[in-house]
């Protein structure tokens, strides 16, 4: 029943999210005004909006114009409902008292995270509009989360450490190169997502497995021809996935990485 719920729970804020990142960028009241197509600008009706569903009996065209829908439409709610399923089961804590407002906040910035990497994704700029909020978002949680089960200052350290690392290499890699080599978006994506992982050792992993990402994705396209090397992309995408692996299977991978190559157990 829980997996069902928050199935269909995914679905529609994955729906919203794709409105919300779209009006955000046109600057458009994103609570009040009604979704339409982003050609024609017809408004649509309770039967366009229905999430995946609608975009596979259209065709992924427009009842009206008849021109392309994105495919990021259905992708984005279904990853998004995925997402949320893989999150229930793979929360790295009991969801019971205190915990169920911290899966709950943790729910609420995985959308803020989808924003964002449809947005960097398209327009290659991470907002601070929603880059703040959930910043302090996930202060709010990590608070509930130590106080929930508190063991002394060292949780709070470790937090620190993690943030400093999080976001203080790309600062670094941000002031040395002018810009050049990371955006400033990315540096405050990397405080947020070491807020979120909250220990150095995931912080690192972080950092490890968005590059690793990058790389198997622009090498190929590199090769191929398809990107140059003054050619940019957003690294904020990467960055994003890898902090949503490191949430959920952090620790999983740092135990495997521990008992194969330093243990040897």
């Amino acid at each position: 029943m829980i997996i069902a719920v928050l199935v269909v729970l995914g679905l529609c804020l994955g729906s919203f999210v794709n409105a919300f990142v779209w009006r955000l960028h046109e600057g458009r009241d994103w609570v009040k005004e009604r979704s339409e197509c982003v050609h024609c600008h017809h408004e649509l009706a309770a039967k366009d909006l229905v999430p995946v569903l609608s975009w596979v009996w259209l065709r992924g065209k427009c009842r009206y114009c008849h021109k392309p829908i994105s495919a990021q439409y259905p992708i984005v709610e279904a990853s998004t409902a995925l997402l949320f399923v893989l999150s229930y089961h793979y929360w790295p804590y009991v969801i019971h008292g205190a915990q169920i407002a911290a899966f709950s906040l943790w729910l609420a910035i995985l959308l803020g995270l989808i924003a964002l990497f449809v947005y960097d994704v398209r327009w290659m700029l991470l907002p601070n509009k929603l880059v703040f909020p959930l910043t302090a978002l996930a202060a709010i949680m990590q608070l509930i989360i130590v106080l929930n089960d508190w063991q002394g200052w060292g949780k709070l350290l470790s937090i620190a450490v993690a943030v400093l690392i999080g976001g203080g290499i790309f600062y670094v890699l941000f002031q040395v190169s002018n810009g050049r080599w990371i955006g400033g978006g990315d540096v405050k994506l990397g405080f947020l997502l070491g807020l979120l992982v909250a220990t150095p050792a995931k912080s690192l992993l972080v950092i490890f497995l968005a590059g690793l990402l990058g790389s198997l994705v622009t090498l190929p396209l590199v090769i191929s021809k398809k990107l140059g090397r003054t050619s940019t992309i957003p690294f904020g995408p990467f960055l994003i996935v890898a902090g949503i692996i490191a949430v959920l299977f952090g620790n999983q991978i740092i135990d495997w990485y521990t008992r194969a190559f330093i243990t040897g157990v």
